[in-house]
């Protein structure tokens, strides 16, 4: 057995070396069978190897469209999203906890970060109304009063925080560029809390800041403050700015509104944009129509039938006056219809509105709202991108604003993708990010 090993040995050291025939035969069938098994051993490794790296590419490439902005970052960056998602659906499958409450586990500990302060601006946890937020308050400048932005984070109301580094960064740089004081507000989070409770601590933060007691205490201007919002905040943002301007109670109202790429309906998962961007990361709409279902508290077996439901021009439930609110074949511009027809109902659709009597709810669904609502708003900022399935809800939302008689500026990325105004920083840099930061930041400081 000895020599039987050593001979063994012997090959294997030499395997570099081009063993021969006769080393072989001088080994035995002992030792012949070891090296055909260490030689399989050998070649399934390499084959699992290979195999590994396809799956892993395979994983991790989407196809996009040429004229998204620098897509391999993006592609990556999906890759990364999707397997957190894919991780919390799989702890929601084995009863470990609520997908949302793991990929939010790890996005705190990935991204939220401590109140730090600089030479130039203080930053502090506090309370809007009893809602959570932080305070960016520019130093120095005297006893002037400063403009005032609140803030509401993305994250399909389930995700996120304003205490991430992402937001952190986006609120310091506006306060110090714009010398202005930024809240950004913590509202509670799906699926713990449902509609309408993001809306009602949206609502409180804003009643809070534009008291005059808080207004003084932070040294706000009370005609120069404003509410602004990316994704899920912008809809939480257009929702309370509605809410605000209604509201004949309150003495200081918002003077502008600027919403990032609103999420503002769900009657029609069917517009063009879902249509042309349905896969296009990093919001799917799957993924969008699963927020949707668990911002309103809805049974998640409702999704299928939520995306095969047919587009709102179409549906038999929607009143006229609703769906002229929803006609994109009137509100949208041709270049942004292309090709695109109205989706009808398919086999095995069933009523999903009376289901779910939030998709109709103004406040969850600003994009509903009368003109005569929208025409007492204040100026507003409407940013979408080409490749985004919100890309027309916000389009829309601009034009019904316009309509109704609102000074609206609506900017259009043509190589923009769904997030990629926070995407402004190291390691989620993107050129459009930095772009789209930049003129926002210009127009704050050119309107409020």
């Amino acid at each position: 057995m000895r020599t039987s090993n050593q001979a063994f040995l012997k090959v294997v050291f030499d395997e570099h070396e081009n063993v021969t025939v006769c080393d072989v035969a001088s080994l035995g069938l002992l030792g012949l069978e070891t090296l055909c098994l260490h030689a399989t051993v050998m070649r399934l490794r390499w084959s699992g190897g290979v195999l590994l790296s396809v799956a892993a590419a395979y994983y991790v490439y989407t196809p996009l469209p040429s004229a998204v902005s620098e897509p391999w970052k993006l592609i990556l960056l999906d890759a990364l999203f999707r397997s957190f998602i894919h991780a919390g659906d799989a702890a929601q499958a084995l009863g470990v906890c609520h997908s949302v409450h793991m990929l939010n586990s790890v996005v705190s500990r990935l991204e939220v970060i401590e109140p730090w302060s600089s030479p130039t601006v203080r930053v502090t946890d506090s309370a809007l109304g009893g809602v959570p937020a932080r305070v960016f308050q520019p130093v120095g400048g005297g006893a002037k009063l400063r403009r005032g932005v609140l803030y509401f984070h993305g994250g399909g109301w389930a995700l996120g925080s304003g205490r991430m580094r992402s937001y952190d960064l986006l609120c310091r740089r506006m306060a110090e560029e714009l010398d202005t004081v930024v809240v950004s507000v913590d509202y509670r989070l799906a699926p713990d809390s449902v509609f309408p409770d993001q809306y009602h601590d949206a609502l409180a933060a804003s009643r809070a800041f534009l008291s005059p007691e808080v207004l003084q205490r932070f040294g706000v201007n009370p005609a120069r403050v404003g509410v602004s919002g990316d994704s899920s905040g912008g809809n939480l943002a257009a929702a309370v700015a509605q809410r605000i301007s209604a509201d004949d109670s309150m003495s200081v109202k918002f003077s502008i509104q600027a919403l990032i790429y609103p999420v503002l309906q769900a009657l029609d998962l069917n517009t063009p944009s879902y249509q042309q961007n349905h896969n296009v990361p990093i919001l799917h709409r799957h993924l969008m129509a699963r927020f949707w279902l668990i911002y309103l508290g809805a049974d998640p077996s409702l999704l299928p039938h939520l995306l095969s439901s047919p587009s709102s021009l179409l549906h038999p439930s929607i009143s006229p006056s609703i769906r002229s609110h929803l006609n994109w074949t009137s509100l949208l511009a041709a270049k942004h219809q292309k090709h695109y027809r109205p989706v009808g109902m398919e086999t095995g659709s069933r009523e999903v509105t009376g289901i779910v009597p939030g998709l109709v709810d103004v406040r969850a669904a600003p994009l509903l709202a009368e003109q005569g609502i929208l025409g007492r708003t204040p100026r507003a900022y409407v940013m979408t991108c080409e490749f985004d399935v919100l890309r027309d809800d916000g389009l829309m939302y601009a034009r019904r604003l316009q309509d109704a008689g609102v000074t609206v500026t609506s900017v259009h990325y043509d190589d923009g993708f769904h997030g990629c105004m926070v995407f402004s920083f190291w390691p989620f840099l993107s050129s459009v990010g930095q772009r789209s930061l930049d003129n926002y930041i210009q127009w704050l400081d050119d309107n409020l």
